[in-house]
């Protein structure tokens, strides 16, 4: 994700210097910047999964006893699994169907644009389905039975919600 932000931070001011400077630019610099965000977006969403650190609300689960959030958890993983096939099988077939087809400028196979969702459906769907895994075999502990967090600052950054 750094390696993406640092070339498109590159691309982007290296054009924007050229055009103003030079009076010319890269051509390949909006298209390629475009494509790095698309990877960027999708790593990140994966990390963020992970590390629990997607934005939610907890007004419900958190009144709910410990068997009800298990349940709420339980159910919300099957559903973002579901989720996770549908992307996968919408992204593949993109991919599969653009493998032919060359972007406008750089020429490069279109399906580069769709294949950061196929790599995000097989590896959400491994993080969901061991996290089901460790819940369905009581192994994870009560706190973590909320797999939120209410404000964007990181759970593991010291401060208090």
């Amino acid at each position: 994700m750094a390696a993406c932000l640092a070339v498109m931070v590159v691309l982007v001011f290296g054009n924007v210097v050229m055009r103003y400077a030079f009076n010319s630019g890269l051509t390949m610099s909006e298209e390629l910047s475009r494509w790095l965000f698309v990877w960027m977006t999708f790593l990140g969403a994966i990390v963020a999964l992970k590390e629990r650190g997607h934005l939610g609300t907890d007004m419900l689960v958190s009144k709910l006893g410990p068997a009800g959030k298990k349940f709420c958890l339980a159910l919300s993983h099957v559903l973002m699994l579901y989720i996770c096939w549908l992307l996968f099988k919408g992204a593949y077939q993109q991919t599969l169907i653009n493998l032919d087809s060359t972007s406008a400028v750089m020429e490069v196979s279109m399906a580069w644009v769709y294949a950061p969702g196929v790599v995000f459906a097989v590896l959400g769907g491994l993080i969901l389905w061991i996290e089901l895994l460790r819940l369905l075999t009581g192994q994870v502990r009560d706190e973590d039975l909320v797999m939120i967090q209410e404000t964007e600052e990181s759970p593991h950054s010291g401060h208090k919600a």
